[in-house]
């Protein structure tokens, strides 16, 4: 919904001093990219509310027409991106418009299972145009307002689709850019022969948390509480399966480990399950608990925290969330190497990244690679946790 690839998080030079060639893309965002139109205006609007996905497909498209003359290879091209990158991620996978651009694909801390309902969409798109004050039959208005008065006007609108859960201006079902969910209720077959890298960190929600105080400070009782929000009836359950796991730890620390699984690990761990059960392409799941320094170590290990390691840029962009030094680069050197093997080949596994044997996910042994000070594979960690949250085929909401 925001942000550019020019920031310097993102910097490519030292992947491309490890032998990549890192493409970074910007395209259309928010009420730009995926206002849906195409109930409201026809077949001349029938693609904008996946504008930013055809934005990215058309980058793709540069990639595969131009790589060779930067040192790449059309025939090994990866997409990774986090958070609603991530998700993006996981909607090409289902889109046919980009099918054969990419051969690889990390999803990082962003599973995108599904995409916007028509319905939902349409309605954002309605209030939208409302507080424009350009009605439905007269849509070519729309062409002549200010950029900055569209896009604030997104701003002022926030509260009132925020209501409408996940319809609200992301990528939306199309009968040619979007046919079905990517991981609903199984996993897409258009990419079935695309190698899938995803994971979340451990401690995602920490990120989202600072200035809430009351987060920081839960008693038992504040804790049981927010936690049924999220578990329901499970959440005594649940509660004591970490208290099990975890007897030393607080209950504010205790929420922080539920509720990241909750958003981004259980979604990660139904991408991987799911991409597994056809049979075809691999997938790799991982979680990342490498905790960070920064802020006396507050934010344990926050969302966004790989990116720096990703993009091997701790000491540079990322050193805001890394805090730096030889740890942080150790871990870098770790994480950088892996997804570029992953590019290259499309297994993470290679001698320069210091990592044990990472099989692919199956659902038998749930191989999980946890990128820590000292790496390793756990196999289905907290199997009680993953069935609370799993999401069943036949679930609708």
């Amino acid at each position: 919904s925001m942000g550019s690839s020019s920031d310097l998080l993102y910097d490519g030079t030292h992947l491309a001093r490890r032998g990549a060639v890192m493409v970074g893309v910007n395209h259309r965002l928010n009420v730009f990219g995926y206002t849906h139109l195409g109930d409201i205006g026809g077949p001349e609007y029938a693609h904008y509310g996946n504008a930013g996905q055809l934005a990215i497909i058309a980058a793709l498209e540069w990639v595969r027409d131009n790589i060779g003359q930067f040192g790449g290879d059309p025939s090994r091209v990866m997409i990774f991106g986090e958070s609603g990158g991530g998700a993006k991620v996981s909607m090409l996978l289902a889109s046919p418009p980009a099918k054969g651009l990419f051969h690889s694909a990390v999803v990082q801390s962003g599973p995108g299972v599904r995409v916007g309902e028509r319905e939902p969409a349409a309605k954002a798109a309605e209030i939208l145009l409302a507080e424009l004050g350009i009605k439905p039959g007269n849509l070519a208005e729309i062409h002549k307002l200010p950029t900055a008065r569209i896009l604030s006007t997104h701003f002022a609108i926030s509260p009132k689709v925020a209501g409408l859960g996940g319809g609200a201006f992301r990528p939306v079902l199309d009968p040619e850019v979007l046919p079905a969910h990517p991981y609903h209720p199984t996993a897409t077959a258009i990419s079935e022969d695309v190698p899938v890298m995803v994971g979340w960190n451990k401690t995602e929600s920490t990120a989202f948390s600072l200035g809430q105080d009351e987060l920081w400070a839960l008693d038992d009782q504040a804790l049981r509480g927010r936690i049924e929000k999220l578990a329901g009836a499970d959440a005594d359950r649940l509660l004591q399966v970490y208290r099990r796991e975890y007897p030393d730890l607080s209950p504010s620390g205790i929420y922080f480990l539920i509720s990241s699984y909750s958003g981004m690990g259980s979604g990660s761990v139904t991408i991987a399950e799911r991409k597994a059960a056809l049979g075809k392409a691999p997938a790799f799941l991982y979680r990342l608990d490498w905790e960070t320094p920064v802020l006396d170590g507050k934010l344990i290990s926050p969302h966004g925290l790989e990116m720096p390691f990703v993009f091997d840029n701790v000491d540079g962009g990322g050193v805001a969330l890394t805090g730096g030094g030889a740890e942080a680069q150790k871990m870098a050197d770790r994480l950088s190497e892996t997804w570029i093997a992953f590019a290259a080949t499309g297994n993470p596994n290679t001698p320069q990244s210091g990592l044990p044997k990472w099989d692919p996910y199956d659902a038998r042994k749930r191989p999980v690679m946890i990128f820590d000070k000292e790496c390793r594979v756990q196999f289905d960690p907290l199997p009680e946790q993953r069935l609370i949250f799993q999401e069943k085929p036949e679930d609708k909401g």
